[in-house]
Protein backbone atom coordinates (compact mmCIF):
# COMPACT_ATOMS: atom_id res chain seq x y z
CA UNK A 1 0.00 0.00 0.00
CA UNK A 2 1.68 3.40 -1.26
CA UNK A 3 2.42 5.97 1.88
CA UNK A 4 0.09 8.34 2.14
CA UNK A 5 0.95 12.66 3.26
CA UNK A 6 -2.37 15.11 3.40
CA UNK A 7 -1.30 18.65 3.20
CA UNK A 8 -3.59 21.56 3.16
CA UNK A 9 -2.89 24.34 1.29
CA UNK A 10 -2.48 27.44 3.53
CA UNK A 11 -4.19 30.93 2.55
CA UNK A 12 -4.72 34.36 4.78
CA UNK A 13 -7.65 36.38 4.98
CA UNK A 14 -11.49 36.09 5.54
CA UNK A 15 -14.01 33.81 4.02
CA UNK A 16 -11.12 31.21 3.00
CA UNK A 17 -10.19 33.84 0.24
CA UNK A 18 -6.65 33.41 -0.79
CA UNK A 19 -4.51 36.84 -0.39
CA UNK A 20 -1.33 38.07 -1.34
CA UNK A 21 0.59 40.17 1.23
CA UNK A 22 -0.49 43.22 -0.97
CA UNK A 23 -3.98 41.80 -0.77
CA UNK A 24 -3.97 41.51 2.41
CA UNK A 25 -3.85 44.81 2.68
CA UNK A 26 -6.63 46.56 1.31
CA UNK A 27 -9.08 45.71 4.21
CA UNK A 28 -8.47 49.17 4.32
CA UNK A 29 -9.26 51.26 1.16
CA UNK A 30 -8.87 54.77 0.98
CA UNK A 31 -11.43 57.08 -0.68
CA UNK A 32 -9.05 57.50 -3.58
CA UNK A 33 -8.27 53.65 -4.38
CA UNK A 34 -12.19 53.01 -4.71
CA UNK A 35 -12.22 51.43 -8.47
CA UNK A 36 -15.82 52.06 -10.01
CA UNK A 37 -16.57 49.11 -12.29
CA UNK A 38 -18.74 48.62 -15.18
CA UNK A 39 -20.33 44.83 -17.03
CA UNK A 40 -20.99 44.45 -20.52
CA UNK A 41 -23.02 41.03 -20.93
CA UNK A 42 -25.00 40.03 -17.84
CA UNK A 43 -25.49 36.75 -18.33
CA UNK A 44 -24.30 33.71 -16.26
CA UNK A 45 -20.84 34.40 -16.57
CA UNK A 46 -20.41 38.42 -16.63
CA UNK A 47 -23.05 38.24 -13.45
CA UNK A 48 -20.35 35.80 -11.56
CA UNK A 49 -17.54 37.93 -12.91
CA UNK A 50 -19.33 41.18 -11.49
CA UNK A 51 -20.09 39.24 -7.94
CA UNK A 52 -16.36 38.13 -7.85
CA UNK A 53 -15.10 41.66 -8.29
CA UNK A 54 -17.56 43.20 -5.91
CA UNK A 55 -16.52 41.00 -3.03
CA UNK A 56 -13.42 42.46 -3.04
CA UNK A 57 -13.52 45.57 -0.74
CA UNK A 58 -13.52 49.04 -2.41
CA UNK A 59 -15.22 48.18 -5.79
CA UNK A 60 -18.82 49.73 -6.40
CA UNK A 61 -20.17 48.99 -9.90
CA UNK A 62 -21.58 51.56 -11.51
CA UNK A 63 -22.80 50.62 -15.20
CA UNK A 64 -24.22 47.70 -16.93
CA UNK A 65 -24.49 47.07 -20.67
CA UNK A 66 -26.98 44.06 -22.17
CA UNK A 67 -28.36 43.47 -25.06
CA UNK A 68 -31.84 41.91 -23.67
CA UNK A 69 -33.98 44.82 -21.55
CA UNK A 70 -34.37 41.87 -18.63
CA UNK A 71 -31.07 41.50 -17.47
CA UNK A 72 -31.21 45.54 -17.15
CA UNK A 73 -33.95 45.33 -14.95
CA UNK A 74 -32.64 42.58 -13.22
CA UNK A 75 -29.38 44.79 -12.83
CA UNK A 76 -31.28 47.21 -11.15
CA UNK A 77 -33.33 45.31 -8.63
CA UNK A 78 -30.45 43.61 -7.45
CA UNK A 79 -27.92 46.88 -7.34
CA UNK A 80 -30.24 49.35 -6.90
CA UNK A 81 -32.02 52.33 -9.21
CA UNK A 82 -29.61 54.14 -9.72
CA UNK A 83 -27.30 51.94 -11.39
CA UNK A 84 -27.08 53.10 -15.12
CA UNK A 85 -28.08 50.78 -17.38
CA UNK A 86 -27.68 50.86 -21.48
CA UNK A 87 -27.89 48.53 -24.73
CA UNK A 88 -24.99 50.16 -26.31
CA UNK A 89 -21.44 49.36 -24.72
CA UNK A 90 -19.81 52.37 -26.22
CA UNK A 91 -21.96 54.38 -23.34
CA UNK A 92 -19.93 52.67 -20.89
CA UNK A 93 -16.90 53.10 -22.37
CA UNK A 94 -17.40 57.25 -22.74
CA UNK A 95 -17.94 57.35 -19.26
CA UNK A 96 -15.32 58.81 -16.88
CA UNK A 97 -16.13 57.42 -13.86
CA UNK A 98 -15.77 53.87 -14.80
CA UNK A 99 -12.73 52.69 -14.31
CA UNK A 100 -12.65 48.87 -15.63
CA UNK A 101 -14.96 46.58 -17.42
CA UNK A 102 -15.90 43.03 -16.69
CA UNK A 103 -16.74 41.51 -20.49
CA UNK A 104 -18.94 38.74 -20.63
CA UNK A 105 -20.47 38.80 -24.29
CA UNK A 106 -20.65 36.38 -26.09
CA UNK A 107 -17.43 35.10 -27.61
CA UNK A 108 -17.61 36.78 -31.25
CA UNK A 109 -17.90 40.24 -29.16
CA UNK A 110 -14.63 39.92 -27.14
CA UNK A 111 -11.78 41.11 -29.22
CA UNK A 112 -13.50 44.14 -30.36
CA UNK A 113 -15.13 45.67 -27.00
CA UNK A 114 -11.52 44.40 -25.32
CA UNK A 115 -9.92 46.41 -28.08
CA UNK A 116 -12.38 49.32 -27.83
CA UNK A 117 -12.06 49.58 -23.79
CA UNK A 118 -8.88 49.51 -23.65
CA UNK A 119 -8.70 52.63 -26.31
CA UNK A 120 -11.15 54.49 -24.24
CA UNK A 121 -8.78 53.95 -21.10
CA UNK A 122 -10.01 51.17 -19.00
CA UNK A 123 -8.98 48.14 -17.48
CA UNK A 124 -10.75 45.08 -18.45
CA UNK A 125 -11.42 41.83 -17.77
CA UNK A 126 -12.06 39.71 -20.70
CA UNK A 127 -13.72 36.11 -20.35
CA UNK A 128 -12.25 33.64 -21.99
CA UNK A 129 -11.38 32.59 -24.83
CA UNK A 130 -10.02 36.22 -25.76
CA UNK A 131 -11.10 35.45 -29.30
CA UNK A 132 -12.99 33.77 -31.18
CA UNK A 133 -10.75 33.30 -33.75
CA UNK A 134 -7.17 33.36 -34.36
CA UNK A 135 -6.58 36.23 -36.94
CA UNK A 136 -7.76 38.85 -33.57
CA UNK A 137 -5.14 37.88 -31.57
CA UNK A 138 -2.18 39.92 -32.36
CA UNK A 139 -4.74 43.37 -32.41
CA UNK A 140 -5.73 42.36 -28.33
CA UNK A 141 -1.98 41.99 -27.73
CA UNK A 142 -0.68 44.89 -29.72
CA UNK A 143 -3.78 46.98 -28.03
CA UNK A 144 -2.66 46.32 -24.52
CA UNK A 145 1.02 47.00 -25.16
CA UNK A 146 0.37 50.31 -26.71
CA UNK A 147 -2.30 51.48 -24.21
CA UNK A 148 -0.71 50.32 -20.97
CA UNK A 149 -3.75 49.26 -19.82
CA UNK A 150 -4.61 46.13 -17.50
CA UNK A 151 -6.22 42.96 -19.72
CA UNK A 152 -6.75 39.69 -17.60
CA UNK A 153 -8.34 36.66 -19.41
CA UNK A 154 -10.92 35.19 -17.21
CA UNK A 155 -9.52 31.41 -16.40
CA UNK A 156 -9.29 31.45 -13.26
CA UNK A 157 -6.62 28.81 -12.57
CA UNK A 158 -4.50 30.77 -13.18
CA UNK A 159 -4.64 32.55 -9.84
CA UNK A 160 -5.88 29.35 -8.34
CA UNK A 161 -3.30 28.11 -5.47
CA UNK A 162 -3.82 24.50 -6.25
CA UNK A 163 -2.18 24.77 -9.72
CA UNK A 164 0.42 27.21 -8.06
CA UNK A 165 1.17 24.22 -5.81
CA UNK A 166 1.46 21.99 -9.10
CA UNK A 167 3.79 24.39 -10.55
CA UNK A 168 6.03 24.39 -8.04
CA UNK A 169 6.42 20.68 -7.96
CA UNK A 170 6.92 20.22 -11.42
CA UNK A 171 9.81 22.59 -11.62
CA UNK A 172 11.23 21.52 -8.30
CA UNK A 173 11.30 18.10 -10.50
CA UNK A 174 9.01 16.17 -8.26
CA UNK A 175 7.89 13.76 -11.11
CA UNK A 176 11.11 14.03 -13.12
CA UNK A 177 11.12 14.80 -16.67
CA UNK A 178 7.63 15.77 -18.11
CA UNK A 179 6.77 13.53 -21.38
CA UNK A 180 2.32 13.07 -21.25
CA UNK A 181 -0.15 15.62 -19.94
CA UNK A 182 -3.89 14.31 -20.37
CA UNK A 183 -6.73 16.46 -19.61
CA UNK A 184 -10.58 16.19 -19.43
CA UNK A 185 -13.52 18.07 -18.78
CA UNK A 186 -16.69 16.01 -18.69
CA UNK A 187 -20.79 16.50 -18.29
CA UNK A 188 -23.85 15.06 -18.18
CA UNK A 189 -26.02 17.86 -17.93
CA UNK A 190 -28.60 20.00 -19.86
CA UNK A 191 -27.54 23.39 -18.70
CA UNK A 192 -23.72 21.73 -18.35
CA UNK A 193 -24.06 21.36 -22.09
CA UNK A 194 -25.39 24.81 -22.70
CA UNK A 195 -29.41 24.28 -23.20
CA UNK A 196 -29.71 28.12 -20.85
CA UNK A 197 -32.79 29.13 -19.90
CA UNK A 198 -35.00 31.57 -22.48
CA UNK A 199 -36.75 34.55 -20.71
CA UNK A 200 -40.77 33.85 -22.18
CA UNK A 201 -41.18 37.50 -22.85
CA UNK A 202 -37.78 37.74 -25.28
CA UNK A 203 -39.23 39.66 -28.56
CA UNK A 204 -37.46 42.53 -31.17
CA UNK A 205 -39.08 45.03 -28.66
CA UNK A 206 -36.53 44.07 -25.74
CA UNK A 207 -33.50 42.60 -27.66
CA UNK A 208 -31.33 44.75 -29.98
CA UNK A 209 -30.60 41.59 -32.43
CA UNK A 210 -28.76 43.76 -34.49
CA UNK A 211 -26.10 45.04 -31.83
CA UNK A 212 -25.94 41.17 -30.51
CA UNK A 213 -25.14 39.96 -34.36
CA UNK A 214 -22.75 42.35 -34.36
CA UNK A 215 -20.08 40.62 -37.14
CA UNK A 216 -21.66 37.39 -37.28
CA UNK A 217 -23.68 37.06 -40.73
CA UNK A 218 -27.08 38.73 -40.44
CA UNK A 219 -30.22 36.78 -40.13
CA UNK A 220 -34.20 36.82 -38.68
CA UNK A 221 -34.95 37.28 -34.91
CA UNK A 222 -34.26 33.92 -33.32
CA UNK A 223 -33.96 34.21 -29.62
CA UNK A 224 -32.44 30.76 -28.98
CA UNK A 225 -28.86 31.94 -31.11
CA UNK A 226 -28.86 34.63 -28.22
CA UNK A 227 -29.39 32.96 -25.02
CA UNK A 228 -27.60 29.76 -26.02
CA UNK A 229 -24.99 31.41 -28.11
CA UNK A 230 -22.36 28.64 -27.27
CA UNK A 231 -23.97 26.15 -29.37
CA UNK A 232 -23.28 28.18 -32.67
CA UNK A 233 -20.36 28.95 -34.51
CA UNK A 234 -21.77 32.29 -35.85
CA UNK A 235 -21.18 33.43 -32.03
CA UNK A 236 -19.12 30.81 -30.40
CA UNK A 237 -16.53 28.43 -30.08
CA UNK A 238 -17.76 25.59 -28.90
CA UNK A 239 -16.22 23.23 -26.66
CA UNK A 240 -12.78 24.12 -27.45
CA UNK A 241 -13.23 27.58 -26.74
CA UNK A 242 -15.53 27.42 -23.20
CA UNK A 243 -13.74 23.96 -21.53
CA UNK A 244 -10.47 23.57 -23.83
CA UNK A 245 -9.01 26.83 -23.10
CA UNK A 246 -9.36 26.82 -19.23
CA UNK A 247 -7.33 23.40 -19.74
CA UNK A 248 -4.51 25.28 -21.90
CA UNK A 249 -4.19 27.98 -19.69
CA UNK A 250 -4.18 26.05 -16.32
CA UNK A 251 -1.63 23.91 -17.99
CA UNK A 252 0.59 26.70 -19.78
CA UNK A 253 0.91 28.30 -16.04
CA UNK A 254 1.88 25.07 -14.39
CA UNK A 255 4.71 24.07 -16.93
CA UNK A 256 5.50 27.71 -18.37
CA UNK A 257 4.40 26.38 -21.91
CA UNK A 258 4.22 29.06 -24.66
CA UNK A 259 2.04 26.78 -27.08
CA UNK A 260 1.64 23.55 -29.09
CA UNK A 261 2.93 23.54 -32.50
CA UNK A 262 0.76 20.85 -34.09
CA UNK A 263 -2.89 20.56 -33.66
CA UNK A 264 -5.32 17.65 -34.24
CA UNK A 265 -8.89 17.47 -33.37
CA UNK A 266 -11.66 15.13 -33.53
CA UNK A 267 -15.06 14.24 -32.46
CA UNK A 268 -18.75 14.45 -33.49
CA UNK A 269 -22.37 15.43 -31.77
CA UNK A 270 -23.81 12.50 -30.14
CA UNK A 271 -25.93 13.62 -28.24
CA UNK A 272 -27.15 17.27 -28.19
CA UNK A 273 -28.82 17.18 -31.47
CA UNK A 274 -31.18 20.47 -30.45
CA UNK A 275 -29.65 22.54 -33.63
CA UNK A 276 -26.76 22.67 -32.33
CA UNK A 277 -23.60 23.34 -34.94
CA UNK A 278 -20.87 22.45 -33.02
CA UNK A 279 -19.61 19.10 -31.49
CA UNK A 280 -20.40 17.89 -27.80
CA UNK A 281 -17.46 15.08 -27.80
CA UNK A 282 -14.15 16.91 -28.44
CA UNK A 283 -10.56 15.67 -28.61
CA UNK A 284 -7.41 16.85 -29.53
CA UNK A 285 -3.86 15.96 -29.61
CA UNK A 286 -0.91 18.51 -29.32
CA UNK A 287 2.70 18.70 -29.98
CA UNK A 288 5.16 20.78 -27.62
CA UNK A 289 8.45 21.44 -28.91
CA UNK A 290 11.35 21.40 -25.97
CA UNK A 291 12.41 24.83 -24.26
CA UNK A 292 14.12 26.11 -21.99
CA UNK A 293 11.28 25.74 -19.58
CA UNK A 294 10.29 21.80 -20.30
CA UNK A 295 10.94 19.16 -22.44
CA UNK A 296 8.93 18.08 -25.41
CA UNK A 297 5.47 16.34 -24.86
CA UNK A 298 1.95 15.50 -26.01
CA UNK A 299 -0.69 16.64 -24.67
CA UNK A 300 -4.21 14.80 -24.59
CA UNK A 301 -7.80 16.78 -23.82
CA UNK A 302 -10.83 15.78 -23.95
CA UNK A 303 -14.35 17.43 -23.57
CA UNK A 304 -17.47 15.06 -23.44
CA UNK A 305 -21.01 16.37 -23.02
CA UNK A 306 -22.38 12.99 -23.05
CA UNK A 307 -20.45 11.63 -19.89
CA UNK A 308 -22.01 9.05 -17.47
CA UNK A 309 -20.68 10.57 -14.71
CA UNK A 310 -21.91 13.76 -13.70
CA UNK A 311 -19.35 16.84 -14.11
CA UNK A 312 -15.62 16.26 -13.45
CA UNK A 313 -12.25 17.91 -15.21
CA UNK A 314 -9.01 17.35 -14.52
CA UNK A 315 -5.08 17.53 -15.64
CA UNK A 316 -3.10 14.85 -15.39
CA UNK A 317 1.35 15.14 -15.41
CA UNK A 318 3.01 11.74 -16.22
CA UNK A 319 6.98 12.53 -15.92
CA UNK A 320 10.14 9.70 -15.80
CA UNK A 321 9.68 9.34 -11.90
CA UNK A 322 6.04 10.30 -10.95
CA UNK A 323 2.72 11.16 -11.90
CA UNK A 324 0.76 14.60 -10.52
CA UNK A 325 -2.97 14.88 -10.94
CA UNK A 326 -5.24 18.08 -10.37
CA UNK A 327 -8.52 17.40 -9.97
CA UNK A 328 -10.29 17.48 -6.25
CA UNK A 329 -6.80 19.05 -5.03
CA UNK A 330 -3.46 18.01 -5.86
CA UNK A 331 -1.98 14.57 -6.14
CA UNK A 332 1.65 13.59 -6.23
CA UNK A 333 2.39 9.79 -6.98
CA UNK A 334 5.34 8.16 -6.56
CA UNK A 335 5.85 4.60 -8.33
CA UNK A 336 9.39 3.40 -8.30
CA UNK A 337 10.47 1.77 -11.18
CA UNK A 338 11.55 -1.92 -10.73
CA UNK A 339 15.44 -1.80 -10.52
CA UNK A 340 15.72 -5.26 -12.48
CA UNK A 341 14.98 -4.92 -16.73
CA UNK A 342 14.05 -9.03 -16.08
CA UNK A 343 15.01 -11.09 -19.04
CA UNK A 344 13.15 -13.06 -21.75
CA UNK A 345 15.48 -16.19 -22.47
CA UNK A 346 13.43 -19.30 -22.26
CA UNK A 347 14.07 -19.76 -26.30
CA UNK A 348 17.41 -19.73 -25.78
CA UNK A 349 19.70 -22.92 -26.17
CA UNK A 350 20.46 -23.69 -22.01
CA UNK A 351 24.28 -22.97 -21.87
CA UNK A 352 23.63 -19.83 -23.53
CA UNK A 353 20.75 -19.23 -20.98
CA UNK A 354 23.20 -19.97 -18.11
CA UNK A 355 25.74 -18.00 -19.11
CA UNK A 356 23.43 -15.00 -19.64
CA UNK A 357 21.86 -15.46 -15.64
CA UNK A 358 25.59 -15.77 -14.41
CA UNK A 359 26.04 -12.34 -16.06
CA UNK A 360 22.65 -10.93 -14.97
CA UNK A 361 22.91 -11.77 -11.36
CA UNK A 362 26.75 -10.55 -11.39
CA UNK A 363 24.89 -6.79 -12.72
CA UNK A 364 21.70 -7.57 -10.68
CA UNK A 365 22.43 -9.49 -7.08
CA UNK A 366 19.20 -11.53 -5.90
CA UNK A 367 17.74 -8.51 -3.05
CA UNK A 368 17.13 -10.71 0.61
CA UNK A 369 13.55 -11.48 1.56
CA UNK A 370 13.18 -9.02 4.40
CA UNK A 371 11.09 -6.10 5.28
CA UNK A 372 14.11 -3.43 4.16
CA UNK A 373 14.16 -4.85 0.71
CA UNK A 374 10.74 -4.31 -0.39
CA UNK A 375 9.90 -1.07 -2.75
CA UNK A 376 7.80 1.84 -1.60
CA UNK A 377 4.96 3.80 -2.99
CA UNK A 378 4.39 7.13 -2.26
CA UNK A 379 1.52 9.75 -2.35
CA UNK A 380 1.37 13.63 -1.56
CA UNK A 381 -2.27 15.07 -1.42
CA UNK A 382 -2.51 18.90 -1.21
CA UNK A 383 -6.03 20.25 -0.76
CA UNK A 384 -7.07 24.10 -0.53
CA UNK A 385 -8.95 25.00 2.88
CA UNK A 386 -12.98 24.55 2.70
CA UNK A 387 -15.08 27.60 0.76
CA UNK A 388 -11.71 28.50 -1.36
CA UNK A 389 -12.92 29.68 -4.72
CA UNK A 390 -9.70 30.48 -7.30
CA UNK A 391 -12.62 32.49 -9.10
CA UNK A 392 -12.84 34.82 -6.34
CA UNK A 393 -9.26 34.69 -6.39
CA UNK A 394 -8.85 35.69 -10.05
CA UNK A 395 -10.90 38.95 -9.79
CA UNK A 396 -8.81 39.58 -6.47
CA UNK A 397 -5.64 39.25 -8.99
CA UNK A 398 -7.43 41.89 -11.03
CA UNK A 399 -8.31 44.38 -9.12
CA UNK A 400 -5.12 44.42 -7.16
CA UNK A 401 -4.01 44.63 -10.75
CA UNK A 402 -6.12 47.90 -11.22
CA UNK A 403 -4.66 49.53 -8.25
CA UNK A 404 -1.46 49.59 -8.37
CA UNK A 405 -0.76 48.78 -12.49
CA UNK A 406 0.97 45.73 -11.51
CA UNK A 407 1.04 43.67 -14.94
CA UNK A 408 -1.25 40.24 -14.05
CA UNK A 409 0.00 36.92 -15.50
CA UNK A 410 -3.10 36.10 -17.56
CA UNK A 411 -2.56 39.33 -20.06
CA UNK A 412 -3.43 39.35 -23.77
CA UNK A 413 -0.24 37.80 -24.25
CA UNK A 414 -1.09 34.87 -22.19
CA UNK A 415 -4.65 34.93 -23.22
CA UNK A 416 -3.67 34.36 -27.24
CA UNK A 417 -1.11 32.02 -26.35
CA UNK A 418 -3.89 29.65 -24.98
CA UNK A 419 -6.90 30.72 -26.89
CA UNK A 420 -4.92 30.05 -29.97
CA UNK A 421 -4.83 26.44 -29.75
CA UNK A 422 -8.19 25.94 -28.71
CA UNK A 423 -9.85 28.00 -31.52
CA UNK A 424 -7.76 26.37 -33.52
CA UNK A 425 -8.65 22.83 -32.81
CA UNK A 426 -11.92 23.82 -34.21
CA UNK A 427 -10.55 24.69 -37.65
CA UNK A 428 -8.98 21.25 -37.18
CA UNK A 429 -12.02 19.36 -36.33
CA UNK A 430 -14.61 21.10 -39.20
CA UNK A 431 -11.31 21.02 -41.62
CA UNK A 432 -10.63 17.72 -40.49
CA UNK A 433 -6.92 18.14 -41.00
CA UNK A 434 -3.57 19.31 -39.14
CA UNK A 435 -3.08 22.63 -38.16
CA UNK A 436 0.46 23.99 -37.67
CA UNK A 437 1.00 26.48 -35.12
CA UNK A 438 4.26 28.63 -34.61
CA UNK A 439 3.74 29.45 -30.29
CA UNK A 440 6.50 31.93 -30.23
CA UNK A 441 5.35 34.46 -33.41
CA UNK A 442 1.75 33.61 -32.88
CA UNK A 443 1.40 32.47 -36.39
CA UNK A 444 -0.68 29.22 -38.41
CA UNK A 445 1.88 28.21 -40.40
CA UNK A 446 1.06 26.19 -44.06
Amino acid sequence: MPSTRRHFLQTTGAAGLALSPAMAQQAKISANDHIQIATIGMGGMGTADTNSSLAVPGVKLVAVCDVYEGRLIRAKEVAGKDLFTTRNYKEILDRKDVDAVIIGTPDHLHAQIAIDAMNAGKDVYCEKPMIQKVEQGHAVVATQKKTGRILQVGSQRVSSIEYEKARQLIQAGAIGELNLVEAWWDRNSAIGAWQYSIPPDASPENIDWERFLGPAPKRPFEPIRLFRWRNYQDYGTGVAGDLFVHLFSGMHYIVGATGPTRIFATGGLRFWKDGRDVPDVMLGLYDYPKTDKHPAFTLALRVNFVSGAGETSGLRFVGSEGVLTIGRGVTLSKHPREKEPGYTISTFPAAVQKEFLKQYHAKYPPRPNTPDSMDGETEERYQAPRGYSDHRHHHQNFIEAVRTRKPVIEDALFGFRAAGPAVLSNVSYFEQRPVLWDPVNLKVKG
